[in-house]
């Protein structure tokens, strides 16, 4: 039975927020109450099925958001899908368990926040999923010289597996990049920062469903009498202490009717890096002008708040393939493949359906930038475009350097990755045309494979802020894509050396001879080309970040070490909108440990 008052209420039932509801209601004398704004899709087996999660995308469990036109993506607005339903955008990404590097990570620390280097946060990582098992047998295939033990934990909830362990882009992945000097270690969570490896999904190795926040941390203690989930419930804006900066709870909209709920002991916002900073802002904590723009009574000037937007752009290229296992007949929805797919996933759990495509990755530095001339060209293009007084208010500045001096010893050290490449069995199902930016173009016809890169550590910021102070209306989203010259000039170099890629044994035995782009405008002659494609091509990985950054107040931090909202008590965020520095792989383990901290954090703090 719902009721008005818990002792903690979060707002937002998705990737972090179900992870919070069930480790604090480990205590049973401590009442929990989560308002999901989208419904449950745990019957849905679009949710289930791994190759099926972009069927769920712009559909009802997808907020569908869209960012502002792009003036450095020739004017293109960008999707990006985050989800709506209960589990959040775990129910529909694309399952990848990649791991953080670990100098990222120690970063976070550097910019004034203790207890957020690797150590410190590396046990909640290993806290939220449990390691496959893997038998010597299979080693060969994956490309390992052998399988770690000491992350073995069987504790985590989520469970992550190998999909298609047999497929030869694995094996062929590997020695390619081992070849070029770029082979990770085995135990993907510590030492080498850069290198390639098969990356781990968040598919249950048994029932080769995915597994995500809702069926792995909600369902098993659904039945605890002191949690309670409201979902198809839209938090409209937080309550307060009257005539103070004290957080009491939430208003909400739910069944036709506005409510109200108050916290006990803390209002907990979950709601993800967009969808957090507006309600925040529609509850009076954000940039004061904002504020007062839309009539919304301030009761914190925090400037930071919606500041500070980070987003991976991926760029795909595709190439024809030889007779290998590809999921295009799937993408064309030939009927005949489809059954014959879905008869032996729902038969044996195996096939082309127990993944969502991708299988490999790699951590990468700027290969071409690593001579000493190249070196000095990348220090100069760093100092010239280094965030200036005179383009930022003062206390933006401050964060814009910070953030940008991370960035910069990121680049410049070879040891560490500026940009993520992966593969991908089959021609992208998400494909745009390249004019209108439009999801219209007709999937083609025989066998491809993806060679994709992502830009991992931009130096470019953008920002979400409300458009007025009716909750239905969406924020303004503005990633500002590429508006750092950096970023396309780093973007660009890893293009080429991608492209490259496919002329390199043994992986070009894997394509059609000599490597043919699907199609024509993937070819890349040059620098400059690479740089037009870029422009034409570009798409969200939807790992949109830092727009309620944990930094101190004072260079424009909204939440402290501890996920307080800076001069507001009781009220933490908790999401990918706190995460100062993007890692450069997914998102998800990384929104996982998060919770899983500030769980811990919680739970000391209150004595549970």
């Amino acid at each position: 039975m719902a009721l008005n008052s818990y002792d903690f209420v979060i707002a937002g039932g998705g990737t972090a927020g179900l992870v919070l509801a069930s480790r604090l209601s480990e205590d049973e004398s401590q009442s929990v109450l989560v308002i999901e704004a989208g419904s449950d899709q745990s019957d849905n087996l679009q949710a289930k099925i791994p190759a099926f999660y972009a069927a769920l995308l712009g559909g009802k469990a997808d907020w569908n958001f869209a960012s502002v036109a792009q003036p450095n993506l020739l004017g293109r607005t960008v999707q990006l899908n985050q989800g709506k339903a209960l589990g959040g955008s775990s129910i529909l990404n694309a399952q990848v368990f990649a791991p953080p590097t670990p100098g990222i990570i120690d970063s976070w620390a550097s910019l004034g926040n203790d207890g957020w280097d690797w150590e410190s946060l590396r046990s909640f990582y290993e806290k939220s999923y449990t390691y496959p098992s893997i038998p010597k047998s299979s080693w060969e295939t994956l490309g390992i010289g052998s399988w770690p033990t000491q992350n073995n934990n069987d504790q985590g909830p989520i469970q992550t597996s190998f999909p298609l362990a047999t497929h030869p882009i694995r094996k062929a992945w590997v020695e390619t990049f081992e070849k070029l000097g770029y082979r990770k270690d085995d135990d993907l969570w510590v030492d080498r920062s850069i290198g390639a490896f098969n990356n781990l999904a968040s598919v249950d190795p048994i029932s080769r469903e995915r597994s995500q926040s809702a069926n792995r941390y909600y369902d098993p203690i659904k039945n605890r009498k002191n949690i309670h989930v409201l979902t198809n419930a839209t938090v409209e804006k937080i309550l307060f202490k009257e005539g103070s900066t004290d957080a009491i709870g939430f208003q909400y909209h739910h069944d036709s009717t506005t409510k109200s709920v108050t916290a006990r002991k803390e209002v907990i916002i979950a709601a993800g890096a967009i969808q957090s900073p507006k309600i925040l802002e529609l509850s009076g904590i954000g940039k004061r002008d904002i504020l007062v723009q839309h009539g919304i009574d301030v009761v914190k000037d925090l400037p930071g708040v919606g500041e500070g937007l980070q987003d991976h752009l991926v760029v795909d290229l595709c190439f024809e393939a030889e007779d290998l296992e590809t999921r295009d007949a799937i993408i064309r929805r030939e009927p005949e493949a489809v059954q014959k797919a879905m008869v032996e996933y729902m038969a044996n759990r195996t096939g082309i359906l127990t993944s969502s495509g991708t299988l490999t990755y790699a951590y990468m530095p700027v290969n071409t930038l690593k001579s000493q001339d190249g070196h000095q060209r990348l220090q100069t293009l760093l100092e010239e475009n280094r965030p200036k007084k005179g383009n930022f208010e003062e206390r933006d500045l401050a964060r814009a350097l910070a953030f940008y001096d991370v960035a910069e010893k990121a680049l410049l050290d070879p040891s560490m990755p500026s940009g993520v490449y992966l593969s991908s069995l089959g021609q992208n199902p998400l494909e745009s045309d390249p004019v209108t930016g439009q999801r219209t173009y007709k999937p083609l016809p025989g066998k491809h494979l993806v060679l994709a890169g992502i830009l991992s550590h931009p130096t470019s910021r953008g920002s979400v802020h409300i458009q007025s102070s009716n909750v239905s209306d969406v924020p303004a989203i503005d990633p500002n894509y590429l508006s750092n010259p950096v970023d396309i000039e780093i973007f660009a170099e890893h293009m080429l050396y991608l492209q490259s890629l496919a002329s390199a044994s043994p992986l070009s035995e894997l394509l059609k001879r000599p490597p043919k782009p699907s199609r024509a405008i993937s070819h890349l002659a040059d620098l400059e080309g690479a740089k037009d494609y870029i422009r034409i091509r570009a798409a969200s990985m939807w790992h949109p970040a830092g727009t309620c950054p944990m930094l101190p107040e004072e260079i424009g931090g909204v939440v402290d070490s501890h996920l307080r909202v800076h001069g507001v008590k009781n009220l933490r965020v908790v999401d990918a909108s706190i995460v100062p520095v993007l890692p450069p792989g997914n998102l998800q383990s990384t929104v996982y440990a998060v919770a899983e901290k500030a769980a811990s954090l919680i739970k000391s703090q209150h004595g549970s």
